[in-house]
């Protein structure tokens, strides 16, 4: 398997790490989250001026004929950098389910603006009680004619308070668990009946509770077939995970790096810690479990367009290798920091606390074990879940 970039990747990685470096220091990523809007317009207009948020749609589509493998470079990158801007739930996610299961008219209409920047989206799947499980849909679409009415409640939508349209999952038949009856819908955020309660994640970025009460979209605006859009979701979240799973590799990264600088210059017994055996050890094992987080990244990255059962056990054990990864990176960079490692002005403790993040988004460590060992067993995880 070739995991050689092309020349247009590597010079999307160049131009957006400069870019980071030069416009996304500490201190403005600090004043920007503490502000209330908690992102930057016009950073997330720079980066559509790059091009990044057309890499990873066809040319047929209007995008620059990328695919996973460009997200994946954009995404670590914004993770070194630990970016807020809504990259996975408007161009992954919101981007996903247009490229796959959007019609003619729904590319049309809204593709063009998502990657110029001008329309933002964000994916409403979660509820309260449905944990991890997609196809746990309590949101209902009735249909009124040619329309449905949504009623229903949506929990922690990532980039919600800065997205114009909502993506939203509901269910037009069956009961809460089944997989069939589920639909999903483009909905604008600003649509008559829906009500957010917006704030900011233990992270720095930003997420809604959403509320819908009769609020009434068009047939048009459905994603592909009424009650079959288990499949979609799943496919489209898996490429989620592969983008999450690159960007906590580029903070691992950061994490491991700034915790060599510390312990080469913190003394005890006057000699720098780094020449301590017992810290040298856990160093190294830092150093692995970033190795380790990259080849499962490329490995889920490279099988998305795979048949289903291998792109979903790629996705899960990728997401296992990341959350437990990210997990000892993160307690072992704050030990060897000491007590510096839990202060804010670390910057330290904020990749720690993205990684942490990171392992609950699509599904922590203990969901995709199970996730894998019923895909391994051909089991059906929804109802064990159940």
């Amino acid at each position: 398997m070739d995991f050689s970039f092309t020349e247009e990747q590597n010079m999307i990685r160049d131009s957006l790490s400069r870019l980071i470096r030069e416009q996304y220091d500490w201190e403005t990523r600090n004043k920007v989250i503490a502000s209330e809007s908690g992102w930057r317009p016009e950073m997330w207009a720079q980066f559509a001026e790059l091009g990044l948020l057309m890499a990873p749609f066809s040319e047929e589509d209007g995008g620059l004929g990328g695919n996973a493998v460009d997200a994946m470079v954009v995404m670590e990158e914004f993770g070194k950098g630990l970016v807020i801007e809504p990259y996975v739930p408007s161009v992954v996610l919101g981007g996903g389910f247009l490229k796959h299961g959007g019609s003619a008219a729904q590319k049309e209409n809204h593709l063009a603006s998502l990657m110029g920047g001008e329309e933002t989206f964000a994916f409403a799947y979660a509820e309260p009680t449905s944990r991890f499980n997609l196809n746990d849909v309590s949101t209902t679409a009735r249909a009124n004619g040619s329309s449905y009415v949504l009623n229903g409640q949506k929990a922690m939508v990532y980039g919600a308070p800065w997205a114009t349209h909502l993506i939203v999952s509901a269910r037009t038949s069956g009961e809460r668990y089944d997989d069939a009856g589920i639909s999903v819908f483009i909905v604008p955020k600003d649509a008559a009946g829906i009500t957010t309660r917006d704030y900011p994640t233990m992270d720095g970025f930003r997420a809604s509770e959403i509320y819908f009460e009769n609020v009434e979209v068009s047939g048009d605006s459905m994603i592909g077939e009424e009650g079959k859009a288990l499949p979609l979701i799943e496919k489209v979240v898996d490429e989620g995970i592969a983008a999450i799973c690159s960007e906590a590799c580029g903070a691992m990264q950061i994490a491991n790096a700034d915790t060599i600088e510390y312990a080469k210059q913190r003394k005890q017994f006057n000699v720098p810690i780094s020449t301590f055996q017992v810290l040298q050890h856990e160093m190294v094992d830092m150093f692995i479990a970033h190795q380790q987080s990259v080849s499962m990244t490329f490995q889920v990255t490279m099988r998305l367009e795979e048949d289903e059962a291998t792109r979903k056990k790629a996705a899960s054990a990728a997401k296992v290798q990341i959350g437990k990864a990210g997990r000892f990176i993160g307690q072992a960079a704050t030990q060897i920091h000491g007590g510096m490692g839990v202060t804010d002005e670390l910057r330290l403790g904020h990749y720690f606390k993205r990684l942490t993040l990171i392992d609950s988004q699509f599904g922590n460590v203990d969901y995709h074990l199970r996730r894998y060992t019923s895909l391994a067993e051909g089991q059906d995880l929804s109802a064990a879940a159940e």
